[in-house]
């Protein structure tokens, strides 16, 4: 399965300019967030079935990322779209232009998954359903209560596996000299404190609303509350042994 995705997942790339950094940044975002989620899966002693299942998730998750690049020229979803709304369509409900069918088919193949009923899954339907809502749900403030225990495991995974890599890209170039400066800033009173609203969300335990207005300052603090929705001990250990 992971050579056909991994095959895939390049080919529908390569429709891109990967010189773009903000392309570059994008797929190798994709291919940690892909091995995190399978290291996540193998710390609970899945199946095979299911670990790769994870890890499909990971590749999957920031599909909408590309198109949403190429046709607003930015990857902040309130100036453009949803990018995992944008994502989940494009995977499961629009056809592919190369082939004329969703292209979730590219990465997998049906049939392989009708021999796979066990007590995992009971086959394509099921997998694509779990698959498509942990993808559009993966960048909502919360989860909806009405989910079942497995889609809610695999939406609460790539959920923390994609914060984890957060964190990283937002202590490396060039994110980390604007931090720098912003922290700079903060010390000597030059950009002031954060607002009560802000506040609140970091007292409750809460990640940020993205309709938020914010300072610089409030947004250093609103990337820290992310830490909120790890929800595996093992997401943490992680996000740490990152530095």
């Amino acid at each position: 399965m992971k050579q056909k995705a991994m095959a895939a997942f390049k080919a529908y790339t390569d429709r891109y300019d990967s010189s773009d950094v903000k392309i570059k940044l994008k797929i190798d975002h994709t291919y940690r967030v892909a091995d995190i989620c399978e290291r996540i899966a193998r710390s609970f002693e899945l199946s095979e079935i299911e670990t790769d299942f994870c890890w499909l998730i990971g590749l999957l998750h920031d599909i909408g990322r590309f198109e949403q690049l190429k046709q607003f020229g930015t990857f902040i979803d309130r100036d453009s779209i949803d990018h995992a709304e944008l994502g989940a369509d494009i995977l499961f409900s629009m056809p592919f232009s190369e082939t004329g069918k969703p292209l979730i088919e590219s990465f997998i193949d049906p049939s392989d998954w009708l021999v796979l009923e066990d007590e995992d899954f009971d086959g394509w339907e099921e997998m694509a359903k779990m698959c498509e809502t942990a993808i559009r749900l993966h960048n909502k403030l919360t989860l909806p209560d009405s989910l079942d225990p497995g889609t809610l495991f695999y939406c609460k995974l790539i959920r923390s596996s994609d914060k984890i890599d957060i964190f990283r890209v937002l202590t490396e170039p060039p994110y980390d000299e604007r931090n720098r400066s912003i922290i700079a800033g903060s010390k000597d009173g030059s950009i002031g404190p954060a607002r009560d609203d802000i506040i609140r969300c970091v007292r409750e335990h809460r990640c940020v609303p993205k309709t938020f207005e914010r300072t610089n300052f409030e947004s250093l603090i609103s990337q820290c509350c992310m830490a909120f929705e790890l929800d595996f001990p093992i997401a943490w250990d992680i996000a740490k042994s990152q530095g």
